[in-house]
């Protein structure tokens, strides 16, 4: 109810408004006082506008999250022309005040309390306006404090957090990625769990799980309960095997923007997954039925099918002995190989163990050897070196369990030795003995032997077909003289005429002459005694070669040299006679280094053959025939016409390998291996350098994929063309372009040109709104620019309730058309390729006139100035002037100071900002804001 004093107040306004209207009749004419009239009614109306105007007193922040002991400003302003009075109630300490006509700021400190409700309060129009709000302290540091930003000034109204959000807030510190198998087998499904503790509100919370950098799953936690916290996202993942060795981790991210906080996030350990792939099969064993104690066998253990190879455990086992495997590893395959000596322990049936594990698994092979002793049998004689007439006993023994047989003789029982008792003659001399010694061993039976020769000496004896008692040889020539004797140790041989004249040099080349005719004693000594015999030389006539003064006389061993025109003489005591002979010497096929090699290297598409030259007389036929390898059965073509009839190669299409070379006469052939091996100059295509290959920005350096087939094999050296690419860690845009790869080796050069394309991830790199401002039903486009290669995919998230927008073709640009409440807001840009993603926010705000404030104030406005100028004059001076509307608050310490609507700035109509711009809350009337000391 309005007490006294208002009522006064209404009266004595009232009673001065009607003094003025009788004024005016009385002095104005009648068409004024219609007019009058009229003007009065449109004035009551527009007055009638603004006594229904919703006045409201708002507090800014209405819900804020501060760090517990932090401070805050709180802004109490209200709509209202002429406020009574203010103030703000709150049990919290504060620490300085500043105020205006219709607004208050105030700074509260050591905020503990875990919530309090401050009242902003205004009298006007003997009505109490009220605005509560809501302060929670968090006890998490890492919170920013919740006053305006550091532009805002007091009295001014700032983004605020939403009402609905009731709960405290915890950013996610904790974030457990539950850990993985120790192995994962390829092919089945793992899971993976993130879990986030705490963190909230749950309905802010945002959980991501990642494979590397890429983005398994997501998951949005929107619409939850307020006071919800913590999540847990599970998915499940097939493990290939590029996922061996990939870190996998969980991001959380509390998303407190819109409640003037910000955006909070944290991930997990990583957790290295470890896939393998282990086949159900068994491994291969190789290995000898039998060990020998003492001897060294290799065994080997092979297992096809295995990932990741190099990660697996191989063991070997004899018996309770571990040997010690050399393991190799091509591709998925691996191959143990080791060397087994059984020590005597270890004789009998033993079990060769081999074990392959991997990823917690194992698979085994078992096989069963025998391991038996059986040493060389030991072959003895009485005497090795015995005189003629000697008798010699041979022994032979091989082990408690062998079967020894010497010279066809076997031994009673396994076990016992074979002996053989010899008088031994000259025919014993250099006679070699056989032991042969049998083991049963697991129903086979081993074999070893031993041998052993005896020496037998005895005296000369002179043979006739190593000392011949009759010689005859040509005169001239010259010859090598020879008479042996056999005798132990060898005799030593002399001849000489018995009248102690001429001696014959044995064993020496030397002319021979008719004075060497006559008869000669030879004497054949040793240790064991002497042999005695007479031999005759008879020298005959010569032949002498024309040309040349060689004589040539008796029986020759024919050479090729011996080839020519010859003169033979006889002479006698009766005479002599001539004539000449043509000796022609023909001789079987043989090969030289020089003119057939045995090791040839053809070149790819020289078109040369093979050079083979054979030295033979009739000249020989040669054949060069593959025996192994690609050229079994091939004829190896050849330089020379003389090729065979099953030659069907040409040098275009040879093939490398060993060939055998039959040169073949009349009198004989012979063979010759020759090796012929391929080799071809530098070729590139497409499979072995690819012409276009591509890098990832950022990744390692690395050289381009060129090779070259040829034997030598070639060197391949790639550049940049046009300018030299430099030296980096890691690559660059700038390594794009075309570069030239040039292989090389003896036979020749090969090129190719490759095309470098660098690939790399997006950025958005602009991101702009147009206009700049944007009023309700109004247009408003927004522009999103990503750099990236492949080109990015571009994706929007709009603010929740944005409905009708309009999308490009390539989503670049987002447009709105007759812009609402709801269109306001934070929206995303983001751009996405194979190598990752980026984006970018941009805060919408869509403001704008009261439209029926604007008419009804710009209606009454203009009846007024029509009708009653000298009433509104009354009004805003003289009233004015004397106080009588001046706003006297409680707890005031300043001066308020009152303008009229002329002297404010237009409100902002709104537009494309930040968060924390400054808003109006009306629009036609502003109420600009002055401080006094």
């Amino acid at each position: 109810m309005p007490d006294k004093r208002e009522e006064k107040e209404a009266q004595s306004n009232l009673f001065r408004f009607s003094c003025w209207i009788n004024k005016a009749f009385f002095l104005g004419l009648r068409r004024a006082l219609l007019g009058l009239w009229a003007a009065l009614g449109l004035g009551i109306l527009g007055i009638s506008a603004v006594a229904l105007e919703p006045f409201w007193a708002d507090l800014q922040p209405r819900m804020a999250l501060v760090e517990r002991g932090g401070s805050l400003w709180l802004n109490c302003s209200t709509n209202c022309p002429r406020p009574e009075r203010g103030g703000l109630e709150t049990s919290l300490r504060r620490n300085g005040t500043q105020r205006g006509l219709r607004w208050l700021a105030r700074q509260l400190v050591d905020i503990r309390e875990p919530e309090t409700q401050p009242v902003c309060f205004f009298r006007c129009a003997r009505r109490t306006l009220q605005a509560r709000g809501l302060i929670r302290t968090f006890r998490d540091s890492a919170h920013r404090s919740s006053r305006p930003p550091s532009h805002a000034q007091p009295g001014e109204r700032y983004s605020s957090l939403e009402p609905k959000f009731r709960s405290l807030a915890e950013r996610p510190d904790r974030v457990e990625l539950v850990p993985l198998p120790p192995w994962q087998p390829v092919g089945e499904n793992f899971t993976l769990s993130c879990r986030v503790p705490g963190a909230g509100p749950r309905a802010s919370l945002t959980l991501t799980l990642l494979r590397g950098a890429q983005e398994l799953t997501r998951r949005s936690f929107a619409g939850e309960p307020p006071r919800a916290r913590g999540a847990v996202l599970t998915a499940t993942v097939l493990a290939r095997r590029e996922d061996h060795g990939v870190n996998f981790s969980c991001l959380a991210e509390l998303d407190l923007r819109p409640h003037g906080l910000g955006l909070f996030a944290n991930s997990s350990a990583l957790r290295q997954l470890r896939t393998f792939a282990l086949p159900p099969i068994p491994p291969s064993l190789v290995a000898p039925r039998f060990l020998e104690v003492g001897s060294e066998r290799p065994v080997s253990c092979t297992l096809d099918g295995l990932f990741p190879a190099p990660e697996a455990g191989v063991y070997l086992w004899l018996g309770d002995q571990r040997l010690h495997p050399d393991v190799t590893f091509d591709g998925d395959s691996l191959v143990a190989t080791a060397t087994a000596m059984p020590s005597a322990e270890q004789e009998g049936t033993r079990q060769l163990l081999c074990s392959v594990t991997l990823g917690g698994e194992s698979r085994e092979t078992q096989e069963n050897l025998t391991v038996y002793s059986f040493p060389a049998p030991l072959l003895t004689l009485s005497e090795p070196e015995a005189p003629e007439g000697k008798v010699v006993t041979i022994s032979c023994w091989a082990g408690p369990q062998a079967l020894v047989t010497l010279e066809g003789i076997s031994a009673v029982v396994p076990g016992q030795p074979a002996e053989l008792q010899l008088n031994v003659t000259e025919n014993d001399d250099k006679r070699g003995f056989f032991c042969d010694a049998a083991l049963e061993v697991d129903g086979e039976t081993l074999r070893k032997n031993q041998s052993a020769e005896l020496r037998v000496l005895y005296s000369p004896r002179l043979d006739d077909s190593d000392c011949p008692r009759s010689w005859t040889w040509p005169e001239g020539p010259e010859q090598t003289l020879h008479c042996e004797a056999r005798g132990n140790p060898e005799p030593s041989v002399h001849c000489a005429r018995p009248d102690g004249g001429a001696v014959l040099a044995l064993g020496l080349l030397g002319p021979v002459t008719r004075a060497l005719a006559g008869t000669y004693r030879c004497t054949a000594v040793n240790g064991q005694g002497q042999a005695v015999k007479d031999v005759t030389l008879t020298v005959d006539v010569t032949c002498v070669r024309s040309g040349k003064d060689e004589l040539m006389e008796g029986l020759l061993r024919v050479a090729r040299e011996h080839a020519g025109i010859y003169r033979c003489e006889a002479i006698n005591a009766r005479g002599s006679a001539a004539k000449n002979v043509v000796v022609t010497v023909e001789y079987g096929p043989s090969f030289e280094e020089l003119s057939c090699p045995s090791n040839w290297t053809w070149v790819e598409g020289s078109g040369r053959l093979f050079s083979c030259e054979v030295d033979g007389k009739p000249e020989p036929r040669v054949e060069c025939l593959g025996s192994e390898g690609a050229s079994k059965g091939v004829v190896l073509p050849l330089v020379s016409s003389n090729h065979g009839p099953r030659n069907s190669m040409t040098s275009s299409n040879l093939s490398p390998g060993i060939y055998l070379c039959n040169a073949t006469n009349r009198h004989g052939s012979t063979v010759k291996t020759v090796v012929v091996s391929a080799e071809s100059p530098p070729q590139m295509d497409e499979s072995s350098c690819p012409s276009h290959q591509t890098w990832l920005e950022g990744a390692e350096a690395t050289a381009l994929t060129c090779s070259a087939r040829g034997r030598p094999s070639p060197r391949v050296r790639c550049s940049r063309e046009g300018a030299a690419r430099l030296e980096r860690l890691h690559v660059s845009r700038e390594d794009a372009g075309t570069y030239r790869c040039v292989a090389t080796n003896a036979h020749g050069t090969d090129s190719r040109t490759v095309t470098v394309g660098v690939e790399y991830r997006p950025v958005v790199a602009e991101l702009a709104a147009s206009p700049p401002s944007v009023r309700p039903g109004g247009n408003f486009t927004l522009t999103c620019r990503a750099e990236a290669w492949p080109p990015a995919q571009i994706s929007w998230r709009a603010p929740p309730g944005a409905l009708n927008l309009g999308l490009s073709s390539n989503n670049s640009t987002l447009s709105v058309a007759g812009a609402m409440g709801s269109h306001g807001g934070e929206y995303e840009c983001a751009a996405t390729n194979a190598h990752g993603r980026h984006a970018r926010r941009i805060t919408v705000r869509v403001a704008g006139p009261w439209l029926w404030v604007a008419v009804g104030g710009a209606a009454g406005g203009a009846a007024l100035l029509a009708a009653g100028a000298g009433l509104a004059f009354y009004v805003q001076s003289t009233a004015c002037k004397k106080g009588e509307y001046n706003v006297q608050e409680a707890e005031s310490s300043g001066e308020a100071v009152c303008l009229n609507g002329a002297g404010g700035t237009p409100g902002s109509e709104g537009g494309a900002e930040t968060a924390g711009t400054a808003e109006s809350p009306a629009d036609g009337e502003v109420f600009a804001i002055q401080l006094t000391a």
